[in-house]
């Protein structure tokens, strides 16, 4: 559908009392839609609010502008054209032929003839023609400094059918989704394709020497589980070590300098480089988000992450020193903080450089979408929370250890999963798209609008239709969401994500909206059989059942002066939630610390039946803060 055919969202009646996320009995008026025309350039930017995240550097290259006309390489050998793309790369539209090999051509030769002297202010460029290009695998975007940009919105579209080689040809015992346990070749893990396959993929292609022949020898279908391994952190990342005076703990909240353990390789290590400062999970810390006692096993990993950039390395005193203070603490493992042994072992955290990281890529002026399944059509995906296509559960666009990027007038149509995608991306800006409908909405967290490990990143302007959730997880942090328009819920999914700024979005959530509308291959988050409830605006991960996939939500995730309004019964009307449009309401936090959602001093267990308590004076939900302000991220919000 386009922007301009949406149906009106629902605004709030000044008059409506604030105060807790109650639903309102007042009336709904219409709303204004997604906000595209928002300044959101470096000079309109507020300044901090007292008592508040820092969000002004929200976005690309850290709240600069987007490129222009002028940003691009003025060479014509790192332009290519539409003619040429025709004339050179047989990728020609409309004519039903296979234009994936050309595309992945075309990319290949800037990444090899240009990149390598490109910059921020010398972009290549591929012009893409009118009319339909037919994709059939992966098109892998690994080279710097390059935009993508189609003949407008919906004059370019590329229609994505994956091949036998794309297509996932392990599915679960239950085929309810992709197997990436099982999905295997060698040592590589079909796990390492996380979040999945797309259309297409900004990130490396480096293979970590050590898989080099296994590589080679690895079947067209399992390339590329080991592509992208040079930035893994078993092998890039560095063990760490106590800082001085400080027994079990190699940095602090607040520090900008991490110890390395003595024997850390330091050669991916440079200055200006980004690093993530990953904290190994502990029984104290899965215990300070009331996930425990639980039936779920626990897991050693690291939920805490943040990429930064290097600003110095002491290679004599084995340190690191980043540009941002940390946002949690970093013990040097999983039991040096008293912790006992989580399935008893001891698990390291790591500081990992990102060996080869992808930026500069843009996203312009074009559609993609995922041919229907066989036998299925639109109409059965519309509300239904299951996978109708198991195997065919593909991205969009994906962004894996990349930066400095963006998406903007795009739209996306039916993607096979999530239209799109993050897993460590930092300082993206995803702005003006329209993303509609998923084939796959169901078990295994498909059908997202996601950020996943995504941080200091800006999503503006966007509207959304018919996804299973707007979500941020598994560490997001420092992103703004601003003036979208989307009719699920804004989803903080779980993995203590912290920090991120929804404002002046409006949601209008159906009673439809709710995993119970399912035919096949359903689930809850955390992918279990579908509870009775219905989503609501905001849906916040409780401990002890996020527990088993990640961990509860983290501290601050603010909302403000948005427009959020639900369908409690069908065919009812849409009534306001959390309608307070002075209010700022800090989700997690006491006002000093995180603070667990609970009803009556007692941790709430599950989201599901509770999303309409008050939180509010010391529950969880602070709302000790007030602004007359129409944003607390831009200084002129129209």
């Amino acid at each position: 559908m386009s922007r301009k055919t949406t149906v009106a969202i629902a605004a709030v009646a000044a008059t409506v009392a604030a105060g807790f996320g109650g639903l309102s009995p007042s009336a709904a008026a219409p709303g204004p839609g997604a906000l595209t025309t928002l300044d959101t350039s470096a000079g309109n930017r507020a300044a901090p609010v007292p008592g508040l995240y820092d969000w002004s550097k929200a976005g690309f290259r850290g709240g600069q502008n987007l490129p222009g006309a002028d940003a691009v390489n003025p060479s014509a050998s790192c332009r290519i054209t539409a003619a040429q793309l025709a004339s050179t790369y047989q990728v020609k539209p409309d004519d039903g032929v296979d234009d994936t090999a050309g595309i992945q051509a075309a990319i290949d030769k800037i990444h090899t003839s240009c990149s390598p002297s490109a910059s921020y202010t010398k972009l290549s460029l591929i012009t893409f023609p009118a009319g339909t290009l037919n994709v059939t695998h992966e098109i892998h975007v690994d080279a710097n400094y390059l935009v993508l940009r189609g003949a407008g919105m919906d004059a370019t579209k590329f229609v994505y059918q994956p091949d036998k080689n794309t297509e996932y040809d392990v599915v679960t015992p239950d085929g309810d989704q992709w197997d990436q346990h099982e999905m295997n070749y060698e040592d590589g893990s079909g796990g390492w394709l996380w979040p999945g396959r797309g259309l297409f993929r900004v990130q490396s292609r480096g293979v970590d020497p050590s898989y080099a022949s296994q590589y080679e020898s690895a079947p067209a279908n399992r390339k590329d589980i080991l592509e992208g391994t040079i930035n893994v952190h078993w092998k890039a990342g560095a063990k760490l070590r106590e800082k001085p005076g400080d027994k079990g703990f190699a940095a602090r909240t607040g520090d900008k300098t991490v110890y390395l353990a003595t024997g850390a390789k330091t050669t991916n290590m440079k200055v200006g480089g980004f690093i993530n400062i990953r904290a190994a999970n502990t029984m104290k810390f899965y215990q300070s988000m009331n996930a425990v006692p639980t039936t779920w096993p626990l897991q050693n990993l690291h939920m805490r992450q943040q990429w930064f950039t290097i600003t110095a390395l002491d290679t004599k005193n084995h340190t690191v020193s980043i540009d941002k203070p940390l946002e949690y603490d970093v013990p040097v493992d999983s039991t040096s903080d008293g912790s006992a042994p989580i399935d008893g072992s001891t698990y390291a955290s790591k500081a990992s450089p990102i060996v080869d990281p992808i930026v500069g890529v843009g996203f312009e002026d074009l559609s993609y979408t995922q041919a229907a399944p066989p036998g299925i059509t639109p109409e059965q995906a519309k509300d239904n929370y299951g996978n109708l296509a198991p195997s065919l559960a593909m991205q969009g666009i994906v962004f894996k250890w990349a930066a400095d990027s963006w998406v903007r007038n795009t739209h996306a149509i039916m993607t096979g999963s999530h239209p799109i995608v993050t897993e460590e991306a930092k300082n993206l800006q995803i702005v003006d798209n329209e993303l509609d409908g998923s084939w796959n909405k169901g078990k295994g967290g498909n059908g997202y609008f996601r950020g996943s490990r995504v941080w200091d990143s800006l999503y503006a302007g966007n509207t959304t239709r018919d996804l299973r959730h707007f979500t941020f997880q598994w560490s997001a942090s420092g992103n703004v969401v601003i003036g979208n328009d989307i009719d699920s819920d804004f989803n903080i999914h779980g993995g203590y994500e912290r920090n991120n700024l929804f404002e002046l979005n409006t949601n209008r959530v159906s009673f439809a909206h709710r995993s119970g509308n399912c035919t096949a291959h359903c689930g809850d988050e955390g992918g279990d059989a579908p509870d009775d409830s219905t989503w609501f605006p905001i849906y916040w991960s409780t401990g002890q059942k996020a527990v088993k996939w990640s961990g509860s939500s983290g501290p601050r995730n603010v909302f403000f002066d948005n427009t959020m309004t639900k369908q409690t019964t069908a065919g009812g009307a849409y009534t306001p939630y959390y309608p307070d449009h002075t209010k700022i309401y800090q989700f997690g936090w006491d006002g000093t610390a995180f603070h667990h959602l609970d009803v009556g001093g007692k941790p709430i267990t599950d989201w599901a039946h509770n999303e309409q308590k008050d939180y509010t004076g010391g529950h969880g939900v602070d709302d000790s803060k007030t602004s007359t302000a129409k944003s607390l991220f831009l200084k002129n919000a129209g």
